[in-house]
């Protein structure tokens, strides 16, 4: 803090009257004193009259506070105007500098943020551009058919087939040579999706697909379920089941092996066989419509043409009442005057009319299998007609107790009804 002196010089004229009080100086003569005296009096009355005192003082940068004495002498008259101004000078130039740095922080600050906002409309846009978003929408078109596909897309298994011949061979395997010295083995697998017969019997070197079948009983390997566990022979292969009578010698000859063969592959310590056992038969295979049945190839669907599945097998409500009812086959809709054709061979056995069925044919096929086209717009075979599986046998109609253009078709097995799907290729 500076030290200001405030310096009042008076005047050389005579003093007041008044300036005794004010400045404290007593005369230093009387009357008569000599002229020394009064020049040396009138000498002093000339000096100036500054007083000293004392002012609060504050140290801005430190924040302290002391009391800052003002003593005369300090500065000549008129500078401190001067000084004053000055230090106020001094005060603005340095907190301009600092207004200056806070102004440009704000403004960079501010540029960051709308920088900011506009990036946000960037990425927004980038993130619509690079992932649409899905449209929930379902179609119209959307029905039962494509519904029944998806869930047996996700329970059965849609490998691709390898291609087999009639007697179920795979083509592309390399048969077999028969002289086993081993004894045949098993392994558990569990069918995983996409797999098919045909492709796990590649992947344990097998050459037949009735081999896995036949081990199994799948009545249809069209219909083999993921997560299902089969039992795999280490060879081609069927089990045989001794009946009463039965010797090694008769069941090697019917199957065109050697007794040493059949001895060696189940093991066995004599030739003695009992009713009753099971034997496996190195290089025996399915034949004809068993074969065929287990393929899912001795029934073929009836309906050739595009179509869709109305109705399945079983439990349903009646289209007509809404009550609930047994259904006893699947219904296919399709346009009026589609053709149908025989699912598989068979003896036609009834051509006629009903009031439920419509116009109606039932076709009797081996295995006691029988199978039923309802509803027919018209007929084209006549009862006791032999028909061989694609025949062409009638149209499709809507006759009978129907609410549009659509085949029932339905399939008994020794009398009891069956689900077609599951005999259906």
């Amino acid at each position: 803090m500076e030290i200001y002196s405030f310096n009042q010089p008076q005047p050389a004229a005579k003093p007041r009257k008044n300036i005794l009080p004010r400045t404290g100086y007593k005369p230093a003569y009387k009357s008569g004193v000599k002229a020394g005296a009064r020049r040396h009096f009138k000498a002093e009355r000339t000096d100036s009259y500054t007083p000293s005192f004392s002012v609060p003082s504050f140290d801005y940068y430190s924040g302290s506070g002391a009391a800052a004495t003002f003593a005369p002498g300090s500065v000549k008259q008129g500078g401190d105007g001067f000084a004053l101004g000055q230090n106020a000078l001094d005060f603005v130039k340095s907190h301009t500098l600092n207004v200056f740095a806070f102004l440009a922080a704000l403004a960079v600050i501010s540029v960051i943020v709308y920088a900011g906002m506009q990036a946000a409309d960037y990425l927004d846009y980038i993130e619509y551009f690079f992932a649409e978003p899905v449209n929930l929408e379902v179609s119209r078109s959307f029905d039962d058919q494509i519904l029944d596909d998806a869930m047996s897309n996700f329970i059965f298994t849609q490998g691709e087939e390898v291609v087999v011949d009639e007697n179920g061979n795979i083509i592309s395997a390399i048969p077999q040579e028969f002289a086993y010295t081993e004894p045949v083995t098993f392994k558990n697998y569990v069918v995983k999706p996409n797999d098919s017969v045909s492709v796990i019997c590649q992947k344990f070197g097998l050459t037949n697909v009735s081999t896995i079948i036949a081990a199994n009983n799948i009545a249809n390997a069209k219909r083999l379920q993921a997560g299902k566990t089969l039992v795999v022979p280490s060879l081609d292969g069927m089990f045989y089941t001794v009946a009463k009578g039965d010797s090694i010698e008769k069941i090697a000859a019917d199957y065109n092996i050697s007794i040493e063969q059949l001895i060696d592959v189940n093991d066995l310590e004599s030739s003695a066989l009992t009713a009753g056992q099971k034997l496996f038969v190195p290089g025996a295979k399915m034949q004809g419509d068993e074969l065929k049945r287990a393929l899912g190839e001795l029934y073929i669907c009836p309906v050739k043409d595009s179509w869709r599945l109305t109705s399945r097998f079983g439990k349903r409500a009646d289209p007509f009442t809404g009550v609930t009812t047994s259904h006893t086959g699947i219904d296919m809709a399709a346009p009026l005057k589609t053709p149908i054709y025989a699912s598989s061979d068979g003896t036609v056995s009834v051509v006629s009319t009903s009031r439920v069925y419509g116009n109606y044919i039932v076709i009797t096929h081996a295995g006691g299998y029988q199978t039923l086209y309802a509803h027919l717009y018209s007929t084209g075979v006549k009862q006791g007609q032999k028909v061989s599986q694609g025949a062409k046998i009638g149209l499709m109609g809507s006759t009978g107790y129907s609410t549009g253009s659509h085949l029932h078709f339905t399939v008994y097995k020794n009398g009891k009804l069956i689900d077609p799907f599951e005999i259906l290729k």
